[in-house]
């Protein structure tokens, strides 16, 4: 007997072996399906509902997908060898009841059961995003996740630049930029989505050129306005994450007052001369009630406490460092993992290359977002903002 046929006959008598239709049936009853076969074999098709890890990864993986060794385990492959060698690495991970299905997936299909096929990346996409697919808190289905997701950026400036660089190269499927501004050489000192030859060009066509360059399969969605209380619903329409990258805050307190109204979370950053700050601002987060801005800051300060990085000037390095911690949020909100930044300030200071952060607890008696209170409306920002300021 050659050696390959010796080592087939010791698996088939180590690891126990199921018919599809026997492995659909326990499926049925809670058991895990995997398929371990290559992405393009996948392609192609797969059992509905299995688990896809491909064989090289499946010891790294398989804890995800099946965090109970004492589970029923079925593994797949195309022909039904592949899988004997992978349920012998499971049984040797500790799990006390894998299976390999017979026949693989061409006697499943002979069989007649349920097949799907599942949404995979292509080789270009496989190939710009490998880095991601290695993680198993991101992998093929978190990248999926990312190309089908919807973000919108308000502010293609100091903020707003990191963050969407981050984003586009991450692979968020469409971010849309508002910004009603156009490039200024003096804006070049941090807004890193813009080049000497954008002076005077609509900063959301110069983002939009600028992020198609870093990854075409990005689509850019532009808003040339300024958002008011007449627009805002109407944007923020269709996009699952608000990344506020503004620097005023009448557009701050609207962004905050729709996301409450929306529910939507609302990413925020703001800087100041070596300091910034970073939170989520999220009432409606699924994993725990988190406060709006409003909670934060119930009315704007004294224009003398905060002057426009205009007036006070920023260093130009700290944006990025703020920005892309806002694009870091942004994707694991969705992505749905980490401990995200609900109900926490998180204090930057360049000087010191300290960080520091605070707690942030919800205002039970918020105009905008405690618990049982109906939406007020909107209001003249621009009027609350300077009446608040003594204006």
């Amino acid at each position: 007997m050659k050696q390959k046929d010796a080592r087939l006959a010791a698996l088939k008598a180590s690891v126990a072996e199921v018919t599809p239709i026997e492995a659909a049936a326990l499926q049925a009853e809670g058991a895990k399906l995997v398929d371990v076969r290559e992405p393009d074999e996948v392609a192609q098709g797969s059992p509905v509902g299995a688990e896809r890890i491909v064989r090289g990864f499946l010891e790294l993986r398989i804890e995800d997908a099946v965090p109970d060794c004492a589970a029923t385990v079925l593994v797949i492959c195309a022909g039904g060898v592949r899988s004997l060698f992978a349920a012998e690495n499971l049984q040797q991970l500790g799990y006390s009841d894998v299976r390999s299905v017979v026949g693989g997936f061409n006697r499943w299909k002979e069989d007649g059961l349920p097949v799907e096929t599942p949404r995979t990346l292509n080789a270009g996409e496989r190939e710009r995003y490998g880095r991601h697919l290695l993680m198993p808190e991101v992998g093929e289905v978190g990248q999926i996740r990312l190309i089908d997701s919807r973000v919108l950026l308000i502010g293609a400036g100091g903020l707003g630049s990191p963050a969407a660089l981050y984003l586009a190269a991450a692979g968020v499927g469409t971010l849309g930029i508002v910004d009603d501004d156009v490039v200024d050489r003096s804006n070049l000192q941090r807004q890193l989505l813009h080049r000497d030859t954008d002076v005077g060009t609509p900063k959301v066509d110069s983002a939009e050129r600028t992020l198609n360059e870093l990854n075409p399969m990005v689509h850019v969605e532009k808003h040339r306005f300024r958002l008011d209380s007449s627009n805002v619903e109407q944007t923020f329409a269709g996009y699952e994450v608000i990344l506020d990258g503004s620097d005023n805050f009448p557009t701050r307190y609207l962004v905050n007052d729709a996301c409450v109204k929306l529910g939507l979370p609302n990413v925020h950053g703001s800087i100041f001369r070596f300091d910034g700050q970073v939170s989520v601002f999220w009432p409606a987060c699924p994993e725990r009630r988190g406060p709006c801005y409003r909670c934060l800051f119930a009315e704007p300060p004294p224009p003398e406490l905060a002057p426009s990085c205009a007036e006070a000037g920023v260093l130009g390095v700290l944006p990025g460092v703020i920005g892309t911690l806002e694009a870091i949020e942004t994707i694991k909100i969705l992505l749905g993992i980490g401990d995200l930044l609900v109900g926490r300030l998180l204090v930057y200071d360049a000087l010191r290359q300290h960080f520091n952060e605070l707690r942030v607890d919800p205002d039970p008696d918020c105009a905008y977002c405690a618990e049982g209170r109906e939406f007020p409306g909107y209001i003249d920002y621009v009027q609350f903002c300077s009446s608040q300021n003594g204006g």
